[in-house]
C-alpha cells in the first residue's frame, strides 16, 4: 500500500472490498487511505469499529495522512491480546509517533525483545483469575483482584521495585512477589519509544505486612546475575507545592482559584506569616484526591500557559518522607502545635495544656511548638480538646509529633530539592533583585512538604521547609529543613540549614 500524502488513487488496491464500516469512516471525515488501512484492521479482526471512540477518530482525522497510515500499520503489528482499551492504546501509539517526530526519529520500529513467556503468563492468569491490561505506558496485572470488596489498600501497602532488567516481564515478577503476600496489583512501566520496560514497577499488596515482607525479602535480591532489584515502600504523592503566590490570598481564595484550574483538589494547606496571621508566606500546598489527579494538575499548572493572579507560579512535587510505623506512633507522647503568634509564649502553652495532664516541657520555635506530656492518653485528650482553639489570637493546629528521621536522608532530600528547584528557576528565568545592589539574584528553593510519597507520605506534619525570606531580601535567605520532628536540643532532630554554615536549633 502506498503511504503518500495525497488522497486515494482510484486504481490502487485500497479500493478493493470494504466492510460496511468503511463508509462510516469516510462520512466521519477520515482520509480515504487512512479509512482503508483502518478497514483492513477491521477485516483482520484485531479491532472493531465500536472499539474506537470519538477521541481516537478525531485524532486520526487531524493526523497527517502518512503518519496516520504508519501508526495504523504499527497498531496492526502490535500484540493486542491483553489490551482492553484499544482506542486508548491507538491514541498512545499516535502520541509516541509525535514524540519520535519531535526528536527527529522517523522510524516507528521498536525493540521490545521477546516479551513475556506467554505460556507461563497464561498459566498465572488462569490460576489467579487476575486480568492483565496492556497500554503503551504500562502492563497492569490485577487491580482489583477477583472478588475484592471495599476500597483499594491504603498507604504503606505499595512497594517500588527498581533496577528491573529490560528483558524481565510480569511472568517472572508475579511469582517473586506472590511469595511475600497477596498482590492487589502489579504495574510494570513501559517505554513507548522502545517497547521495553522502563526498569521499574509498582506492586500493591492487600496488607502493609506483605509490603514490608517484600522489602525484607527482595531488596537487593539478585533476579539475574549482577542484577539486584531495589525494593522499598512507596506511598503515592497526593500533594503539590505551589510557590510565588500573593501573600494576601486566603486559604478559601486559593481553594477557589485552583479548583477552577484543576480537578480533584480536596485541600489547601497554607502557613501564616508569624507577623501577620492574615497573610500567607507566599506558597501553599495542594492536596488532591489521587496521585493521578495531582499529576495532571502538576502538568497543567507547570505548562506556563497561564498565570495565577498575574504571578508566574512555581509548581513541584512535595518531598516524600518516610512514615513512622503504627507501633512507633502509638507510643508518641509529644504534640506538635502550629499556627502560633509571636505573643504566644512557652508559659502560656504549658498553662493551657496542663489542664489535661502533666506537661514535662514545652519548646516553642517561631510559630510552632512541641508539647511533651508524661502520659500518651493525656496528650491525645489535649489534642482532641484544643484542636482549633484560640491562643494568643490564632487558632491552634495540633497533631502528634513524628519521631526524628535519619539525618543523612533528610539532608539528601533537601540538597536534591534545592538543586532541582534552582535548575527549574534558571530554565524559566525567574529571578529577584537584591535590594541593596539592584542585581538580579536567583530565587531560593521553595518550601516543600512531604506528601504522600515518589513523585509518588503521610500526615500533615510532613512539611519540609526549605526557605525563609530574610528581612533584607533573598540575599539574606535561610534554607530551613524543619520537618515537624522534635527539636535537637531535646535529643531530637530539627535542622536549620543556613546558606553558608549549618547549625542546630
Amino acid at each position: 500500500m502506498a503511504e503518500g500524502n495525497g488522497g486515494g488513487d482510484p486504481g490502487s488496491q485500497i479500493d478493493g472490498e470494504r466492510t460496511e464500516d468503511y463508509q462510516k469512516l469516510i462520512n466521519y471525515g477520515l482520509n480515504e487511505k487512512v479509512a482503508a488501512k483502518l478497514d483492513e484492521i477491521y477485516k483482520q479482526g484485531k479491532l472493531r469499529h465500536e472499539d474506537l471512540d470519538e477521541r481516537a477518530l478525531d485524532a486520526l482525522k487531524e493526523f497527517p495522512v502518512e503518519g496516520a497510515v504508519t501508526v495504523l500499520k504499527q497498531f496492526l503489528e502490535s500484540n493486542l491480546e491483553h489490551v482492553s482499551n484499544k482506542s486508548a492504546y491507538l491514541c498512545g501509539v499516535m502520541k509516541t509517533y509525535r514524540q519520535r517526530k519531535q526528536y527527529n526519529t522517523d522510524s516507528m520500529a521498536v525493540n521490545p525483545g521477546k516479551g513475556p513467556n506467554e505460556e507461563n503468563l497464561k498459566a498465572i492468569l488462569d490460576r489467579s483469575g487476575y486480568t492483565l491490561d496492556v497500554t503503551t505506558g504500562q502492563r497492569k496485572y490485577g487491580g482489583p483482584p477477583p472478588h475484592w470488596e471495599g476500597p483499594p489498600p491504603g498507604p504503606g501497602c505499595e512497594v517500588f521495585c527498581g533496577k528491573i532488567p529490560k528483558e524481565l516481564y510480569e511472568d517472572e515478577l508475579i511469582p517473586l512477589f506472590e511469595k511475600c503476600g497477596e498482590i492487589w496489583d502489579l504495574r510494570l512501566m513501559m517505554d513507548p519509544m522502545t517497547g521495553q520496560n522502563r526498569g521499574y514497577a509498582f506492586i500493591t499488596f492487600t496488607t502493609r505486612s506483605a509490603a514490608n515482607e517484600a522489602v525484607r525479602q527482595l531488596d537487593n535480591y539478585n533476579v539475574r546475575e549482577n542484577a539486584a532489584l531495589k525494593v522499598n515502600i512507596s506511598i503515592p504523592n497526593l500533594r503539590l507545592f505551589v510557590g510565588n503566590i500573593p501573600k494576601s490570598k486566603s486559604k478559601e481564595e486559593i481553594m477557589e482559584e485552583f479548583s477552577k484550574r484543576t480537578a480533584g483538589l480536596v485541600e489547601v494547606i497554607i502557613y501564616s506569616s508569624p507577623d501577620d496571621k492574615k497573610k500567607n508566606r507566599g506558597f501553599c500546598f495542594l492536596e488532591y484526591e489521587s496521585h493521578k489527579a495531582a499529576s495532571l494538575a502538576k502538568r497543567r499548572l507547570s505548562s506556563g500557559r497561564f498565570k495565577v493572579w498575574g504571578c508566574e507560579i512555581i509548581v513541584d512535587w512535595a518531598d516524600p518522607q518516610e512514615e513512622p510505623d503504627e507501633d512507633t506512633m502509638s507510643k508518641v507522647k509529644v504534640l506538635y502545635v502550629r499556627n502560633l503568634t509571636q505573643m504566644t509564649t512557652e508559659e502560656m502553652l504549658k498553662e493551657k495544656f496542663d489542664e489535661f495532664g502533666k506537661v514535662e516541657r514545652v519548646k516553642k520555635i517561631k510559630d510552632y511548638a512541641f508539647v511533651h506530656f508524661e502520659e500518651r492518653d493525656e496528650a491525645v485528650k489535649a489534642m482532641d480538646a484544643l484542636q482549633g482553639k484560640d491562643l494568643g489570637g490564632a487558632s491552634m493546629e495540633i497533631s502528634l509529633a513524628k519521631p526524628p528521621s535519619d539525618k543523612k536522608k533528610k539532608e539528601e532530600v533537601l540538597r536534591n530539592r534545592e538543586k532541582r528547584l534552582m535548575q527549574m528557576l534558571a530554565q524559566r528565568g525567574i529571578a529577584e533583585r537584591e535590594p541593596h545592589t539592584g542585581q538580579r539574584m536567583p530565587v531560593p528553593p521553595a518550601m516543600l512538604r512531604g506528601g504522600r510519597g515518589g513523585g509518588r507520605g503521610g500526615g500533615r506534619s510532613d512539611y519540609v521547609n526549605c526557605w525563609v525570606i530574610g528581612e533584607h531580601g533573598w540575599g539574606n535567605r535561610h534554607l530551613v529543613g524543619r520537618m515537624h520532628h522534635y527539636p535537637s536540643d531535646m535529643g531530637y532532630s530539627t535542622r536549620n540549614f543556613v546558606t553558608q554554615s549549618r547549625k542546630w536549633f
